[in-house]
C-alpha cells in the first residue's frame, strides 16, 4: 500500500504553538488534542473544548448556508483556507456539488472583479511581478513549502470570460490550485497558485486607487517571453524537472506560442486549451451512447468562437476521429469541423486566418458572417460555444438544429455563466426537449413533460486533477495529446445509464476524486505500454491510486 503523496509539513517544524496556530496547514483548530495542546504548548492560545473536525465541519457548512450571497460564500470559504486547511478540504471534498461553484465557477470570477477590494495580505499563493525580472529564483524561495508538486499559474489577461484583471485573475490560480488537492488528492502543501504580473491594460482597473497589482500597461515582446522563460526555469529548478506547470487564463496571443515553446521542455500544459478540450469530448463521446451513431467521422461540428478554447477542443476531436478510424489523417479529420469566429465562417480563401485557423479553413463554401446560415448551409450534428457572447445561441438557431437532428448536440460552454451562449431551459424549450446539452457554468435541472432533465456542466475539474495525479504517481515527464484523450474516454465510461437518460452527459461531480484516480490509472498503465513509466508498476492502479490520494478525513 502507498504512502500519502509527498511528506511535507507545510512549511517545516513549527518552533512554537503560536507558530502552529497560526500556520493553516498545521493548524487543526478545535479539533487539536489535548496531548497535541500539550506536545505543542497551545494551552491559552484554544479555548479548553475539543471539537471533532466532523463537528466543525457541520457548524462551518451553516455558517456557509446563511450568508446571504455567492461572493460572501467565497469570502467565508476564503478566510477558512486561510486558518485552516484540513477543515477547509474536509468541506469542500464532502460537499462537491454544493461548494465547488463557490470555490470555482462560477463564484471565482465574480470574485475576481472585486480581488483588489476583498483581498487579504496573508499568502496563498505567490505573486511574480515583472518588476523583479531577474531574481525570480530567490523571489521563489520565499515560499515556505518546498516539496511543490504542480504549479498553477497566470498572467490575468483572459480571466474566464471577462478579459484582463491583471492581478486580479489570482482567483484563478488559486481556485485550481485548490481543486488539484480536493479533487486530485495531492497534499495542499505541494500545489502552489501564481500569478505572473505584467501589468493589464484594463483602464477602470489601472485607475482604482485599491488595486494590488502593477500600475503599467502590459509588458509585452521579448521581455515578456524572457519574464516567462525565468519563472519557468526557475520553477523547474526549485521543485525539479517533473514539476507540473499548468498554464491557465493566457490571451490567445501568448498562449499558443508558450505552448509551443515549453511543450517539450516542461511537463506543462494549458487547461483552457487541453483541459476544455478533454471535458468537451468527453461529452461528445457519452452522447454517442444517446445517438447511437458509433464513431465521430459521421458528427459534423460547428463551433462559434475561434480562440484557444475552440482550437484546443477542435484538435482534440480531430485527434479522436483518428483514433476511431485507422488511417485516417489529422487532415482528414478536420473536415467534419468548421469554425465561425468574429468575422464569419472560416473558409478557404478568407484573409487575415492565423495559422491555427488556417488547418480548419475548408472549401466548398460560402463565408457567412451570421451563425446561423453557417448552421443552415452546414447542417451540423452539434455547436459548441466558446464565443463568450451571451445568448448567441438564439431561438432561431436553436429550432433550426432541433429541425436538422433528431438529437442536436448544443454545448454552450462560455464562463461564467452571464457568458453562456444559451440556458438550459432555452435549449430544451426551443428544441423542444430534443437536446443533448452541456454547458461550461451550471444550470438547474428542470422537469420536462413530466420528466426531470438534469444538464451536465463540461467542468475542467473532470479532467485536470486527474492528470495532475497522473503525473505525481508516475513521474512521467511530459503531457500529451493522447493523455487527454484518454482522460476523455475515461470520464465518459464513468457516465452511467441513469445519468444519460436524464440528459446528463457526466458522472455527479460529488464522484470526481473517483475519476481522478481512473485517470491515473489509465494513464500509468498507458506509460507502461509505451515504455516510459519511471516507477515501479503495480498490479492495481486503480487501488494503488486512491490509497496515494490526500484525505483530509483521515485521521493522523
Amino acid at each position: 500500500m502507498p504512502s500519502k503523496i509527498g511528506s511535507s509539513n507545510g512549511g517545516g517544524t513549527s518552533k512554537s504553538g503560536w507558530d502552529i496556530c497560526r500556520n493553516p496547514f498545521q493548524n487543526k483548530g478545535l479539533a487539536t488534542t489535548p496531548s497535541e495542546r500539550e506536545k505543542h504548548q497551545t494551552h491559552g492560545l484554544l479555548p479548553a473544548g475539543v471539537v471533532p473536525l466532523e463537528v466543525q465541519m457541520a457548524t462551518a457548512l451553516e455558517q456557509i448556508r446563511a450568508r446571504p450571497t455567492s461572493i460572501d460564500k467565497f469570502i467565508y470559504l476564503d478566510n477558512l483556507r486561510d486558518a485552516n486547511v484540513q477543515l477547509f478540504y474536509a468541506l469542500l471534498t464532502t460537499h462537491v456539488d454544493e461548494l465547488l461553484p463557490l470555490v470555482y465557477t462560477p463564484t471565482v470570477g465574480e470574485a475576481c472583479t472585486y480581488f483588489s477590494q476583498i483581498f487579504t495580505p496573508r499568502p496563498k499563493g505567490m505573486f511574480v511581478s515583472i518588476s523583479e525580472k531577474g531574481n525570480l529564483l530567490s523571489l521563489l524561495q520565499a515560499w515556505p513549502n518546498k516539496n511543490i508538486k504542480v504549479v498553477v499559474f497566470s498572467d490575468g489577461e483572459r480571466i474566464l470570460g471577462l478579459g484582463d484583471l491583471g492581478a486580479n485573475g489570482m482567483g484563478i490560480p488559486l481556485g485550481k490550485a485548490a481543486l488539484y488537492t480536493a479533487l486530485g488528492g495531492i497534499k495542499p502543501d505541494e500545489c502552489l497558485g501564481v500569478l505572473l504580473d505584467v501589468g493589464t491594460e484594463t483602464e477602470s482597473i489601472l485607475k482604482d486607487p485599491a488595486y494590488i497589482g502593477l500600475r503599467q500597461r502590459r509588458v509585452r515582446g521579448k521581455e515578456y517571453d524572457e519574464f516567462v522563460e525565468e519563472f519557468m526555469l526557475a520553477a523547474q529548478k526549485l521543485y525539479g524537472e517533473g514539476v507540473l506547470l499548468q498554464f491557465e487564463d493566457f490571451a490567445n496571443s501568448n498562449a499558443f506560442s508558450l505552448l509551443h515553446t515549453w511543450e517539450d521542455r516542461a511537463c506543462s500544459f494549458n487547461d483552457d486549451i487541453h483541459g476544455t478540450a478533454a471535458v468537451a469530448l468527453a461529452g461528445v463521446l457519452a452522447a454517442k451512447r444517446v445517438t447511437g451513431r458509433s464513431t465521430l467521422k459521421d458528427e459534423t461540428f460547428l463551433f462559434l468562437g475561434a480562440g484557444e478554447a475552440a482550437l484546443g477542443i477542435a484538435d482534440l476531436i480531430a485527434f479522436a476521429i483518428t483514433q476511431e478510424n485507422e488511417g485516417m489523417t489529422l487532415e482528414e479529420a478536420r473536415r467534419n469541423i468548421w469554425l465561425f469566429d468574429s468575422k464569419g465562417l472560416i473558409v478557404e480563401g478568407r484573409g487575415h486566418l492565423t495559422e491555427h485557423k488556417l488547418r480548419y479553413a475548408h472549401p466548398g463554401q460560402a463565408s457567412q458572417t451570421a451563425f446561423v446560415e453557417a448552421v443552415r448551409a452546414l447542417s451540423p450534428t452539434g455547436i459548441i460555444g466558446v464565443s463568450t457572447i451571451a445568448k448567441s445561441f438564439n431561438q432561431e438557431v436553436l429550432e433550426l438544429m432541433a429541425e436538422i437532428n433528431e438529437r442536436p448536440l448544443i454545448f454552450a460552454l462560455s464562463n461564467p455563466t452571464s457568458k453562456s451562449e444559451c440556458s438550459f431551459q432555452e435549449a430544451v424549450q426551443h428544441t423542444k426537449g430534443k437536446v443533448i446539452f452541456a454547458s461550461g457554468s451550471p444550470f438547474p435541472a428542470l422537469i420536462w413533460e413530466g420528466k426531470t432533465l438534469v444538464p451536465g456542466q463540461s467542468n475542467n475539474c473532470y479532467i485536470f486533477p486527474g492528470l495532475g495525479l497522473s503525473v505525481v504517481l508516475t513521474q512521467m515527464r511530459r503531457v500529451k495529446m493522447e493523455h487527454f484523450y484518454l482522460a476523455a474516454n475515461t470520464v465518459a465510461g464513468m457516465t452511467s445509464e441513469a445519468q444519460l437518460a436524464q440528459g446528463c452527459l457526466f458522472p455527479p461531480l460529488g464522484e470526481v476524486r473517483h475519476v481522478s484516480a481512473a485517470i491515473a490509472a489509465a494513464v500509468a498503465k498507458k506509460e507502461k505500454e509505451e515504455g516510459r513509466l519511471r516507477v515501479p508498476d503495480q498490479e492495481d492502479w486503480l487501488a494503488y491510486a486512491k490509497a496515494a490520494m490526500y484525505d483530509p478525513l483521515a485521521r493522523e
